[in-house]
């Protein structure tokens, strides 16, 4: 494999962020041009992997306080005085299993760290749709469940976080 390039995202990834996104998006929520641009605005870190010169991954990560209007973020921010959120994480399922993931948590970590930030919060859809691959990732990076919610209606997701 080529070379992998952790970068900050620019506006001239957004067409293949969204086409990533897109990609996923029974795991995720949908995106637009409109959104991600002021998702871009509200980020802590919204960074892309490159590999041979095309972006083949994005994460999303906010910082409490933001007016980021998730509801799962929202649940964060009323039980966590301070934390990092990991809005999403999407990797091209060619790329998957080459460290992409972990790669961008240790980024997500470091960050935690440099700010003083002990908590990093994230969530995972376990219905209708369980994402296995999902929670054994999530347990093996030391996150653990803090609560359960209805999310839109028909989605269940275990809210998570990791103390380091």
């Amino acid at each position: 494999m080529t070379e992998k390039i952790i970068r900050a995202a620019e506006e001239k990834d957004f067409a293949k962020i969204l086409k990533l996104n897109a990609a996923d998006v029974e795991m995720l929520s949908p995106l637009d041009e409109k959104i991600l641009s002021r998702m871009a605005e509200l980020a802590e870190l919204f960074q892309v992997v490159e590999i041979g010169g095309e972006v083949v991954a994005f994460q999303i990560i906010f910082r409490e306080g933001t007016d980021y209007w998730s509801e799962n973020y929202k649940w964060f921010c009323e039980n966590y005085p301070r934390f990092l959120y990991i809005d999403r994480i999407v990797v091209d399922k060619d790329f998957r299993q080459f460290g992409i993931g972990r790669s961008f948590y240790d980024e997500v970590f470091h960050l935690a760290k440099s700010c003083g930030i002990s908590t990093v919060a994230a969530e995972i859809d376990i219905a209708p749709k369980y994402n296995s691959a999902s929670m054994a990732f999530h347990k093996k990076m030391g996150f653990h469940e803090v609560g359960t919610r209805l999310f839109k209606k028909n989605i269940t997701v275990s809210l998570q976080i990791k103390n380091l």
